[in-house]
């Protein structure tokens, strides 16, 4: 996607979505007495992904412009899978999004004991039992789409067996798997969701909040449309996936509501993004075996790792924006992503030298021992960044690139005999270089400086084609640099066969340069502290960078590369 089609898709985007005529409709009629109130409800099983943001803009983001409040609400019901580290990580990136939740922290487990005394009701009301089959046998009884189920032996359980039978179970008399509560509904349906559905399942470990209280825990599909309906959610904003268990979670409702409240399910377009895989349980997987450093790996779709290789809220914010919410899937160009950081970036982050392959120049006529300092502006975008000082000597070191001994037609940079301006400082030009004896690659490159062409000075205005960054040989700042590049190489790793979206992991994802050199500023930059390294993109302190050894992640080249390279 190049310039011109995201700036068409800017301009194009509707002002207002589907969801907030519906709110805003909804508010206007008096509706739950003109209130407002929606949710973030994430299972605790893992880390959030870009994919997550685009649900917390909208669930935050629709409480915050109507004057509402949005809860933040853990569904922790399969105490397996999840951790308290993942909940803590879950509020870490809500708040990095700019989002609170103020004192509205609730978790299904919170409502454990009314689940349960619902299930009850639920059993006396002759509309629950209790199935000994096992799973596969419950699944193959389901039917198809177009065929209708086969009810199971167990459907016609007396209540007051149902009753003992799901007491009992809670308090751990029988194995994991051996029997389940399902709801009694319409196994002729042509929803599937709505045929007997599993409700409750015996688990036998040890929950994080609960501990050892209950042998019994609520299927997601059942303990999600009552939460909502416990905490007075209005508008209970969703994935695409779920609008066929809607009339599912209407059924419950309408079991247990007693006036005219009922939250109101509206859904929306999952975010898919080229070049990226969204399950969490693949990326889990990447994880566990090692094919990257972590959830927080900055190649990572997660919070975390866009986080950590740099991106900013305001530009997850941004893209969620151009993106909109619509009912129809789609995969959005991942290089619309990476123009709303570039954009950002160009806002907020100082201008600094950074060279990463290094080659060093000599100024022959240069005096030995002397010492300036050139004044840069840290932001053009933005006067009130200021200026800073950077050091000039007589030897520095520009980029290897920045050097051809033999250059083609165009060529405007440094060759033998041909000038170039170092931004900031003078025109140089090339006089001869030095090559190793043994492997040929050039060493050392000479030049002479025109003294009158200092910038700001009265010759700094004579043209030559070429600006090179620098920075100087003495005073340089040892560095790392990690070149991080997207992780799959296939437009849809998520849209393959199963096992086949490591085949598509990109071998040139990460490339690590040892060696590179920076301008003392840097010295003192902190983890997450960002910067425009001139001519080579936007790059993050990372946190194993100390005082000792500077480490940099590439968030974004300055311009979209890969749409080019792949062309």
């Amino acid at each position: 996607m190049n310039d011109e089609n995201i700036k068409d898709r800017e301009e194009s985007k509707p002002s207002i979505s589907f969801i907030e005529q519906f709110i805003a409709e909804d508010l206007k009629a008096g509706k739950n007495g003109g209130k407002i109130v929606t949710r973030f409800p994430p299972e605790p099983n893992g880390y959030l992904h870009i994919g997550h943001a685009k649900a917390i803009c909208l669930d935050f983001g629709m409480a915050q412009k109507y004057g509402g409040k949005c809860n933040l609400r853990f569904d922790d019901t399969n105490p397996v899978k999840e951790e308290v580290e993942y909940i803590d990580s879950i509020k870490e990136d809500i708040h990095w999004l700019g989002f609170d939740w103020e004192n509205r922290e609730f978790y299904a487990s919170d409502y454990f004991g009314r689940l349960f005394e619902f299930a009850k009701a639920l059993i006396s009301r002759g509309l629950a039992y209790i199935d000994d089959q096992p799973a596969d046998v419950i699944s193959s009884q389901k039917g198809t789409p177009t065929q209708p189920g086969t009810e199971s032996p167990f459907r016609n359980r007396t209540v007051a067996e149902n009753l003992d039978l799901f007491e009992r179970m809670n308090k751990g008399e029988f194995d994991e798997g051996s029997r389940v509560l399902r709801a009694k509904v319409d196994m002729t349906s042509p929803n599937m969701h709505m045929r007997d559905p599993i409700i409750y399942r015996i688990i036998k470990s040890a929950h994080h909040r609960t501990g050892n209280e209950w042998n019994v825990y609520p299927m997601y599909d059942f303990a999600h449309g009552q939460s909502d309906y416990f905490e007075g959610i209005t508008h209970s904003l969703c994935t695409l996936e779920f609008e066929v268990h809607r009339p599912l979670y209407d059924w419950f409702i309408d079991q247990l509501k007693n006036d005219d409240y009922r939250p109101r399910q509206i859904e929306f377009n999952r975010l898919n993004l080229t070049y990226t895989m969204m399950s969490k349980r693949k990326l889990l997987e990447l994880v566990r075996e090692g094919k990257v450093a972590g959830w927080d790996d900055p190649r990572m779709p997660t919070l975390c790792g866009l986080r950590r290789r740099g991106y900013t809220p305001e530009s997850v914010r941004k893209f969620v924006d151009l993106i909109g919410y619509t009912k129809v899937e789609a995969i959005n160009d991942v290089s619309l992503l990476e123009h709303a950081v570039r954009e950002d970036l160009n806002i907020r982050a100082p201008r600094v030298f950074g060279v990463l392959n290094p080659l060093k120049v000599l100024i022959s006529n240069y005096p030995v021992g002397k010492y300036e300092e050139v004044e840069l502006v840290n932001n053009p975008e933005d006067e009130s960044h200021g200026t800073r000082l950077v050091p000039f000597c007589r030897e520095i070191f520009i980029e290897q690139d920045d050097f051809m001994e033999v250059p083609p037609h165009k060529y405007f940079r440094l060759a033998p005999g041909m000038e170039v301006r170092l931004k900031g400082a003078y025109i140089i030009k090339c006089d001869g270089f030095k090559k190793n004896e043994d492997t040929g690659e050039i060493e050392e490159v000479y030049c002479t400086y025109d003294e009158a062409t200092r910038s700001g000075g009265e010759a700094s205005n004579r043209k030559v084609k070429g600006t090179l960054h620098w920075v100087s040989a003495i005073q340089a700042v040892d560095a790392e640099v990690r070149l991080y590049d997207r992780l799959f190489d296939h437009e849809d790793p998520s849209g393959q066969k199963e096992d086949d979206y490591r085949s598509f992991l990109n071998p040139e994802s990460l490339k690590v340069l040892t060696g590179c050199k920076v301008e003392p500023s840097l010295a003192s930059a902190v983890p997450l502290e960002k910067f425009q390294f001139q001519r080579l993109g936007y790059f993050c302190v990372d946190y194993d960078s100390t005082p000792e050894k500077l480490v940099f992640n590439r968030t974004v080249s300055l311009k979209d590369t890969w749409g080019k390279i792949n062309k």
